[in-house]
Parts: C-alpha cells; structure tokens; sequence
C-alpha cells in the first residue's frame, strides 16, 4: 500500500506500524544465544568479550525478519530508508545486536547483493551503516566488505560503486590496518588495474574531450579510487612497492594535468618518494618543465608538494642530481616580462598576485634544497645560478631593463627597507604595483639570505577539487570562483606544522637576538645584481629612496665580522664594483656614500686582486 507515495501522503499510521516493529525485535522472554567466529584481524581495541548487553538486545528474530523483508521486496526510498533507520537504531540500543543479527538473519551481507537496484538516497544510507560497523563499533566485517569488494569489481551501477568506494575510503583512514587488510583482499590491485585503464584512456584523449568519458560520476569515480590508493600507500611502504611493482607510476602522473585528480595523484607519488628520491624528482621535475605558461595552478600544485619532500634532507641529493635547480630556475626564465604593469599578452589574463606566487613558490624551493646543505650550496654558487637568478628575476617586468643613466635627486627623506616592506604589505599605501612587486620580490631574498624563505607563507591556500563526500555535484563552479577570487597577500603566517619547525629550526629568532649567520650569501648578490634595476622612469624620487633603503640593509647584513667572511667568500665585493658602476663614479649619486661603506667594511676583511685593480 505504501510503495511509491511519499512521506506525507502515506499510511498515516506506517510510521507508527515502523516503530512498533522496531521495538517488538527486543521483546521475548529469553536471550538469544548464538556463537559466531570472529574472523582477525580485528582493530587493536576491539574485544567481543569484553561487550556487555545492556539488555535492550533484540529476542524476536520474527520481528525483525517483518523488517528485513520490507527492504529486500521495496524500492521506495522513504520505506527502504525507514528499515535502515530501524537497524541503525537498533545497533544503537546494544552493540550486541549486531552480531546477534548478522550472525543469524545476515540483514547487512544480503543487503549488500540487492543494494544497486535501491534508489541513489537509500545507497548513500546503506554504506553509511555500514561504514558505522567499523567507525562506532570498531568492529570489521570482513564478509560483508569482501561483498561491498565484488560490488566495486563489478561495477553494476556507478553510482553505487562510487558511493561503496567512499564508504572504503572512510573506513582506510581510520586505520592503517585497512591497508593490510584491502591490500591482501586484492582490492589495491583491483584500482590499479582500473586506474591504469582509465590512465590509458586519458592519455589517448591526449587533451582532447571525448562525449561521455570523464562526466559525472565517472569522473567522480576515478578521483576517489585515486583518493583511495593514497590512502592505502600512505604510511604503508609495502603497498608503496606493490604500486610500483605493478609498473603503476608511468600511468599514476598521467592524472597530473587534471586538476580534480591532482591531490590524491601528488599524495601517491609522495609516497613512492620514500622508496625511491630520484623517481619522485624526475617525475615533479618532468612536470613543471614540461607545463605550459598558462598552467600557473599545476606549477604551484607541483611546487608545493615538492616543498613538502624537500623537508627530508635525505632528499636535497636527489633534487640537485635530477636537475632540480635548472628545473625551478627555468620557470623563472618563462616568467620574462610576466609582472610588467600594464601586463602583457598571456599574462593579461593572470593575476599578478598569482604570478608572484609563483615565484614565491619557486625561490621558497631553492630555498629549502640549500637548507643546511654545503653540497646543494657549492653547486649552486659553483655553476653561478645565482647569478641566473638575478638575472631571471630582473627580466620579470618589475624592474628597470632598459639601461638608461639614472638622474640622481636629492632625497630629503629616507625610509628604511622595513618600512618599505610594511607599507608594500598594506594595500591602503599609493605605491606603484611594480615598486610593491619589486619590494615583495627583495623580501622573498632577505629571506633566503637568512634562511627562512621556505618556513613562510604569504597566500592564501586554493580549495581543491571533486571526490570528496562533501562536494556538490555541480563542481563546475569550482574553477570560475578561483578566477574571480585569486589568492591575495597576507600576512606572513606559519605554513609548516610544528614538527617541520624542530626539523629545519627557526634562525628568525636567532637574527633578532643577532647571533645568526647569513645562511645563503649567494641571495645577497642577488639583492646587489638587482640594485640598478630598482628604477622607473617616472619614479626617480621614489626609486633611489628604495635603492638606499636596500643599501642600508645591505649594511646591516654585513654588520658582524663573520657575515663579512662569508660576503668575501661568495664574491660579494666584486658584484658590488660590477654590478654599480654608476654610483661609484658619480659622488653626487645619493648610492655612492652607502655603497662605499659596504665596500670598506668588506675590504677590511678580504680584497682580490682583482677587485682591487
């Protein structure tokens, strides 16, 4: 009588016939004795023996059987939802009753054969029940998730196989031994044949949009069966090495250049990076050299999750033999003319504030890879990629190319390369946006410098993508609200978690107690390389007020002896005579006073011969 009407227009009193079912299942004068196996491995707090019943447990298996039969015979979604809430209930009032029932009647394993023909709603509440198995009773339930296991295998129904997959995926990140568990069930193997055929499909689609194959819940399914290899490699380098062993890892990165897959797909290859630096190198490496100059979001993906390996020193061997400099440093160079102002060609349609987070993101790894690391520092200062550096960060369009004499002004007054920084970081302040983009860009150096770039964070972090069980359907919408709301500036903040402080330490608070040594000299010359180019025609006033802001500064960092050894070290002195000519010839010029006093304080340490002709 109830089939196909709904809530309010049904049997007034089937709510009440519901409930009356319900509570007849506990009544009965004796208790039900049955004896199951408990089939291991179990979760390391679960103890059957230890569950006491509460004596709401249920003694009238023909009630219950009434129940169990409404849902195997119906297809309406209030009826089939109102069962499920039954059995949920009844779980509720003694934990026994699970076993006592599924030990007996099996309402869970017999559901699970039929549940694909119940509507999308009444699947979404099956697998939360029993998801609830694992997640409130602590309990596995082997026999029923090899069932759920044969639905994915199947595939009768996707929405189904979805909705099942994400009730695994729950369960795998509760606990590390679902990892064993779903690994020696063959459910690892099963989506990593699956994901390598849908890795060839893309892959032949080489870009191009093929009708039907990544709409709606297919594409869904592919992000969550990803979402669920991740889960079942993380922390688990047995699984790790099945991956690999399948010859996975050409056919896992292929999901790399569809943002929705992207996550789950830089988590597997983080794993794979435990087993094997030099894999996980070539493939980040691969990627950001080979993206194009629109893929701003990939770079930053890619970089980000790079930073993240970057924090294992183990790992600085293998980003400096997989070409990890040249790699990063060539994104700077695709960069050229990215932050002029007006912006030009491609760049008209990129933020310049995403465009600086890209550099950010860039400088914060070479950062990391020179972190207390004397191999990556002499390659670096040895194969002179500071001095690409500077000369890539000059060519981004914020600073002064053109290589004209500046006119010396008089300035009457000074502001230090603090308040320049304050003031860059408030947006109420009438700067140029190439003057803020140029302050923001020495900042990122200063940092270097003292060797706590790759502990900052500026940006704010983008909401990533689909296959999460809270996402909407409509997860088009997605992408257009990224373009209308770029990431945008904010004060520094602690990006890392608190462990990846202890690792890399924290030299800030040694620099305000002023006991610190510059850690990387090589961003000094940089900061002097970029010195002339702090111009705009324009802007004299407000150019050479910047110049000697960074000069002074300049002097600070030279303040101690030893800071001056390591200046002397990395040829602070010559790039200063190279790199600002002008202002040692010309007294007038408001640098010449500033510049000659970094030079004696560095002379009176050391002096080539050279530099000194």
């Amino acid at each position: 009588r109830c089939e196909g009407l709904q809530q309010n227009e049904g049997d007034p009193y089937l709510d009440e016939i519901l409930d009356m079912l319900t509570c007849l299942t506990t009544c009965g004068k004796t208790e039900l004795k049955v004896s199951g196996n408990i089939v291991h491995p179990q979760l390391p707090h679960f103890d059957f023996e230890r569950t006491r019943s509460s004596g709401m447990t249920v003694k009238n298996l023909q009630a219950f059987q009434v129940l169990q039969s409404i849902f195997q015979k119906s297809n309406d979604q209030y009826l089939c939802g109102r069962v499920l809430a039954a059995i949920g209930t009844i779980w509720a009032w003694d934990t026994v009753n699970f076993f006592l029932l599924e030990w007996t009647l099996q309402p869970i394993n017999q559901f699970t054969d039929i549940i694909h023909f119940k509507p999308h709603p009444v699947q979404v509440q099956f697998f939360r029940l029993v998801e609830s198995i694992v997640l409130d009773l602590s309990y596995v339930p082997h026999e029923i998730l090899k069932k759920v296991q044969y639905l994915i295998k199947e595939n009768i129904a996707p929405f189904c196989t979805l909705t099942a997959l994400r009730c695994l995926l729950n369960m795998t990140r509760k606990d590390l031994l679902f990892s064993d568990i779903f690994r020696d069930s063959g459910l690892l193997g099963l989506l990593l044949a699956l994901l390598r055929k849908q890795a060839k499909i893309l892959r032949k689609s080489a870009g191009t949009h093929l009708p039907g194959l990544e709409e709606g819940t297919e594409k869904e399914l592919n992000a969550v069966m990803l979402k669920m290899v991740a889960a079942l490699t993380v922390r688990s380098v047995r699984n790790t090495v099945v991956l690999k062993d399948y010859g996975m890892v050409p056919y896992i990165k292929i999901f790399l250049d569809d943002e929705c897959y992207r996550s789950a797909t830089l988590s597997i290859l983080e794993q794979l990076s435990v087993i094997n630096y030099e894999e996980y190198m070539s493939i980040i490496i691969g990627a950001l050299c080979s993206s194009t100059q629109g893929e701003l979001h990939l770079k930053l993906d890619l970089l980000k999750s790079l930073l993240r390996i970057l924090e294992s020193r183990k790992s600085h061997s293998a980003f400096r033999t997989c070409s990890g400099f040249n790699g990063l440093l060539s994104l700077l160079s695709d960069m050229e003319g990215a932050l002029q102002d007006p912006p030009s060609g491609l760049w008209t349609a990129v933020g310049q504030n995403c465009i600086l987070e890209l550099v950010f993101y860039t400088l914060q790894g070479i950062s990391a890879a020179l972190h207390l690391d004397p191999a990556n520092s002499y390659f670096f200062q040895r194969n002179g990629l500071f001095e690409k550096m500077a000369e890539d960060l000059g060519s981004l369009g914020c600073f002064w190319t053109q290589g004209e004499w500046q006119i010396p002004v008089t300035l009457e007054k000074t502001r230090t390369f603090a308040e320049f920084l304050d003031a860059a970081f408030c947006s109420s302040e009438p700067f140029p946006m190439w003057l803020k983009n140029c302050i923001w860009i020495l900042n990122f150096l200063d940092h270097m410098v003292k060797g706590t770039l790759h502990l900052k964070s500026y940006f704010k972090e983008r909401k990533p993508e689909m296959g999460e069980e809270e996402a909407s359907r409509d997860d088009q919408e997605g992408p257009q609200a990224q373009e209308e709301h770029p990431a945008v500036f904010k004060r520094p903040g602690n990006k890392l978690r608190a462990s990846a402080y202890r690792q890399w330490g924290n030299p800030e608070e040694k620099w305000e107690m002023g006991d610190c040594a510059i850690v990387n000299p090589g961003a000094v010359c940089v900061m002097v390389r970029l010195l002339p180019k702090l111009y705009k025609k324009g802007h004299s006033q407000l150019s050479q007020e910047i110049q000697c802001a960074v000069v002074d500064h300049i002097q600070f960092l030279v303040k101690s002896e030893k800071s001056r050894q390591v200046m002397c070290g990395s040829g602070l002195l010559s790039t200063v005579i190279t790199s600002c000519q002008d202002a040692f010839c010309n007294k007038s010029h408001p640098l010449h006073l500033p510049l000659t006093r970094v030079f004696e304080k560095l002379a009176s340490q050391a002096i080539e011969p050279d530099v000194l002709r």
